[in-house]
């Protein structure tokens, strides 16, 4: 397993984990590899500030983060994994209501429909509109929603 320093477009930072730099490629090439912030698949290697005089081999800092179960997770969110547990709990507790999550959540603000937390997809300008109608919205990152059972 190697693990690359990764950015997008959009200069957001974060892991990724890879059987061999090949492996990087083939799903970079396919657009695979996508930012867990913003989706972008305009990911790239960077700089990693990771050194250690003691090489490869050499102890790990008293300091360091300890492994996370889910590779990337804890470099991305710096969550204790308990808390990503609860985050991903509250995701888990919403209705999912796809592309309707625009209309949904109008009929919400404007007392229509019965109040609920919902979620759903929308494209930048449909949230830009919401916004402007006072309507909080907020876009979730991949990693919250990803089945971990």
């Amino acid at each position: 397993m190697i693990i690359f320093e990764l950015g997008c477009t959009s200069n957001h930072r974060f892991e990724g984990w890879f059987a061999s730099s090949d492996d990087f490629a083939r799903q970079s090439d396919t657009r695979m590899v996508r930012c867990p912030v913003c989706d972008d698949a305009g990911v790239a290697r960077v700089p990693s500030a990771k050194v250690r005089a003691g090489g490869a081999s050499g102890p790990e800092p008293a300091d360091a983060p300890a492994a996370s179960a889910e590779p990337g997770t804890q470099s991305i969110t710096a969550l204790p994994p308990e808390v990503l547990a609860k985050l991903r709990e509250i995701v888990r507790n919403t209705e999912n209501v796809g592309p309707r999550f625009p209309e949904e959540a109008r009929k919400i603000h404007y007392d229509e429909a019965p109040a609920r937390a919902i979620r759903g997809q929308a494209s930048k300008e449909e949230s830009a509109e919401l916004a402007d109608e006072g309507i909080a919205v907020t876009t979730l990152p991949d990693f919250l929603l990803r089945d971990t059972h």
